[in-house]
C-alpha cells in the first residue's frame, strides 16, 4: 500500500514516474514497470513510457497495478540506495554495516514493498566503477525504484544532498569489492541457427514454460504483453541479449498479434526491458 503523504515533493514534482506490477519472469517473482499512459511495460530509457506524480497516482488507485516508482535520469538530481533483503520485520533487526549506510546518507528512507529492505533516496551522484556489491546497490540513472511512502521513522523527511557522504559509501561498500558481475550483452556469442536454439530452449530445464509461450500459449499471465515480455526474456537469454535476434524469433512464435507487428514503440520496449532484466546469457 503506497502511502501518498509521505512521499517527498522533490519526487512528486518530476515526470518521471511509472507504476510497477508483479509478473513471474523464468519462475521468478519480478516487479515490471507499467506506463501509466497506456498500460503497457514501462521502459527506463524511454521517457515517453513515464508520466506525472498525480497520474501515476491516479492509475494506481483505478487499475491492476502494485505501486509507484520513480525513474533515476543522468539529468536527474537524484539517486538511489537500495539495500535488499536485510531486515526481519517482526524483529527489525539490520546487521551493523546497514545501518553504517543508513546513518552516513541520512536521508529520506523507507521500507521496501516487501518490508525487508530499505531504499534511501539522496541528491547526489553515484561514481562509476560498479554499481552493486552483494545486497547493496547505487544507481542514479537507467533504474526506477519502487516508492511506498512508508517513512523509516527517524529519517528525514524530505531528500537531502549526500553527494559526499553518497562517495564515501560507494568508495567502501563497492569500489572496494568486485566489480559489477553482470554481463554485457554479446550477440556475436550466440551463433547456433534458429531451429536450433529454440530446440535448446525447449529442452533446458524451464522447457515447458518456454515451449507454451512459443505456441502462443498466454495462460497463467494477466495480460498478453505480460507473456510477450516472458518470451521476450527467455530469447534475450538464448540470444545473448540480440535484440535484432529477439524481434526475428519472436515474430516466428505464436505470440505474434496486430499489436506487436503495428507498434514499433511496444516491441522496442518490450525487448529493451527483457535485454535490461537478463542477469545472465547463454554461452555457447
Amino acid at each position: 500500500m503506497v502511502d501518498s503523504t509521505a512521499i517527498p515533493t522533490g519526487l512528486q514534482d518530476r515526470d518521471q514516474w511509472v507504476c510497477w506490477r508483479t509478473v513471474h519472469r523464468n519462475g521468478q517473482p519480478t516487479k515490471a514497470p507499467i506506463d501509466p499512459g497506456t498500460g503497457d511495460y514501462a521502459a527506463v530509457t524511454d521517457e515517453q513510457t513515464w508520466t506525472a506524480y498525480t497520474a501515476a497516482l491516479d492509475y494506481y488507485h483505478h487499475e491492476e497495478v502494485d505501486g509507484l516508482g520513480y525513474v533515476f535520469t543522468a539529468d536527474g538530481p537524484y539517486a538511489g540506495v537500495d539495500i535488499d533483503d536485510v531486515r526481519d520485520p517482526e524483529t527489525e533487526l539490520v546487521e551493523e554495516w546497514v545501518l553504517d549506510v543508513m546513518l552516513t546518507l541520512h536521508s529520506y528512507t523507507e521500507y521496501s514493498p516487501s518490508g525487508c529492505g530499505y531504499h534511501i533516496l539522496v541528491e547526489g551522484i553515484v561514481p562509476p566503477d560498479g554499481n552493486r556489491s552483494g545486497q547493496l546497490e547505487l544507481y542514479d540513472h537507467g533504474r526506477y525504484f519502487t516508492v511506498t511512502g512508508d517513512r523509516v521513522p527517524g529519517s528525514p523527511e524530505t531528500i537531502q544532498d549526500r553527494d559526499h557522504a553518497l562517495t564515501k559509501v560507494h568508495t567502501e561498500y563497492i569500489a572496494a569489492e568486485t566489480a559489477d558481475t553482470t554481463p554485457a550483452p554479446d550477440p556475436s556469442t550466440v551463433t547456433v541457427p534458429d531451429d536450433d536454439l529454440i530446440e535448446k530452449a525447449m529442452n533446458a530445464a524451464n522447457g515447458d514454460k518456454f515451449r507454451a509461450l512459443w505456441i502462443g500459449d498466454t495462460s497463467g499471465y494477466r495480460s498478453h504483453s505480460e507473456a510477450d515480455l516472458a518470451l521476450c526474456n527467455y530469447l534475450a537469454f538464448w540470444t545473448g541479449g540480440n535484440p535484432d535476434r529477439i524481434e526475428d524469433l519472436f515474430n516466428q512464435s505464436g505470440l505474434v498479434r496486430d499489436k506487436w507487428r503495428d507498434r514499433e514503440d511496444y516491441r522496442d520496449r518490450t525487448i529493451q526491458t527483457a535485454i535490461q532484466d537478463c542477469s545472465s546469457y547463454y554461452d555457447a
